[in-house]
């Protein structure tokens, strides 16, 4: 922003006796053209306070949309756990998982097939540099379905690295063998698959091991001649359930998987939401009543108010809570939020999912989201749409002041000149008048003979 011209400052230097009034002609024009400017500036000075008021409502606001999303996040797959009774299976939970108990017989973990290179094939003592055939291109079957193998070199590392890259259900190491090095080849998937390579002239592999599926059964379900088969020990045993079979478990013996909720983590999330809520109440507070910010009387505050009696008057319209109140969240008679977490601990885990239900599927949590959404949302929040609009009247009113400071600077410049002139064209004036006046004198002076008696 441009500098405003001081009206007090000293323009020029003036010879005449009329130099000062000419300055005060300066000064008085530069300080009335001034006025206006004066008023830019200060209207400059509001929206930088306005400004300032909603970067630090946006902020505030930003951070009860967080603390809103963070009820959605404790209420998710991390408020579910998941034991197991048995050191045999291992189990975890995600997305989706519900409440529940299963029993799990592991009868049997299963095997890989895994077939290694026959020991008459030519003896490989380097296998960066040398291999079990000089072919380029080898074609790999793994239960009868066929892959072509290329290796980038012609070592038996190239091709073992090839069969990894092809993807192809298996999975290729190199093994000392004592007198040479020797490739084994595995299956990925618990099953009895044949595994064999071919260099086109003959086959390469010996089988090693036949595999068989992992068996488990879940509370009968399989039956105890027909268990669940498996290609992994890895196994989706309900929606968001995940066990792992680490050993088989005693005949009889079943482990029992026990997948249970947690609400302690929606407490701490729920009372971090009240302290943001109040938060913003404050915020709110400031901008009103007499003593009011720079927002105070503005739209945007009744706007925000509106946004989160949307939020604390949310009621709920099926389930064993409708109301805030019921799960320990009342409304004081200032305004904000208090917490009773002895209330809330009461409440069961499944009305709580109801009640709260999910950002985007309903509920309280979808409430108070798009009402937050409304305020932060980055093109149509009326917060961030406030930020946008103070700031090109900023933008604006600095254009209109660098422009005001051009006139004035040229006004300046203009009555500097004006009046340099003037004082020139004066001091000459005086200067032919001292000039006349001292000559009329010394003629008057040269009648007399220094007593006043004029001698002719």
């Amino acid at each position: 922003m441009s500098t405003t011209p001081t009206a007090s400052a000293t323009y020029f230097t003036g010879v005449s006796s009329y130099a000062s009034d000419l300055q005060q002609v300066i000064t008085r024009s530069v300080a009335i053209a001034s006025m206006p400017l004066t008023l830019m500036q200060n209207q400059l000075q509001n929206l930088n306070s306005q400004q300032s008021a909603l970067s630090g409502l946006d902020s505030t606001f930003t951070a009860l949309q967080n603390a809103i999303a963070g009820i959605g996040t404790a209420l998710g797959p991390s408020s579910y756990s998941a034991t197991s009774s048995s050191s045999a299976i291992s189990a975890s939970v995600s997305s989706a998982a519900l409440e529940g108990s299963y029993s799990v017989d592991v009868t049997s973990l299963g095997s890989y097939s895994t077939s290694v290179s026959d020991p008459s094939l030519p003896a490989v003592a380097d296998p960066s540099s040398s291999s079990i055939s000089t072919a380029s291109s080898y074609t790999l079957t793994v239960n009868g379905k066929t892959t072509t193998i290329t290796p980038a070199g012609g070592s038996l590392m190239d091709l073992a690295q090839a069969i990894n890259s092809a993807a192809a259900g298996v999975q290729a190491s190199i093994v000392n063998a004592g007198s040479s090095y020797r490739l084994v080849v595995r299956s990925t998937n618990l099953a009895g698959e044949a595994i064999q390579l071919s260099d086109g002239s003959q086959d390469l592999l010996d089988t090693l091991t036949t595999g068989a599926p992992a068996t488990y059964d879940i509370s009968g379900l399989g039956g105890a001649t027909q268990p669940i088969d498996s290609s992994s020990r890895t196994v989706t045993l309900a929606p968001g359930v995940t066990i792992n079979l680490l050993q088989q478990t005693a005949t009889g013996q079943p482990a029992t998987i026990t997948v249970s909720r947690n609400t302690s983590g929606v407490a701490s999330a729920i009372s971090s939401f009240v302290d943001a809520y109040n938060s913003a109440v404050d915020a709110l507070n400031q901008q009103v009543g007499q003593n009011g910010g720079a927002l105070s009387g503005q739209s945007t505050i009744s706007t925000l108010r509106n946004s989160m009696r949307q939020i604390t008057q949310y009621t709920g319209s099926s389930g064993g809570l409708t109301l805030l109140s019921q799960m320990g969240v009342g409304l004081d008679n200032t305004g904000k939020l208090t917490f009773d977490a002895s209330q809330f601990g009461s409440a069961s885990a499944n009305d709580l999912q109801v009640f709260l239900g999910s950002a985007t599927g309903g509920g309280f949590l979808k409430t108070a989201s798009d009402a937050l959404n409304g305020i932060e949302d980055s093109t149509t929040g009326s917060v961030k749409t406030a930020i946008k609009t103070v700031n090109g009247e900023i933008t604006q009113e600095n254009d209109l002041i660098t422009q005001e400071t051009r006139k004035i600077t040229d006004l300046q410049t203009a009555l500097i000149q004006q009046m340099a002139a003037a004082d020139a064209t004066i001091a000459s004036l005086e200067s032919q008048k001292n000039y006349i006046t001292n000559l009329f004198t010394a003629m008057m002076n040269n009648g007399t003979d220094g007593s006043g008696v004029k001698s002719y």
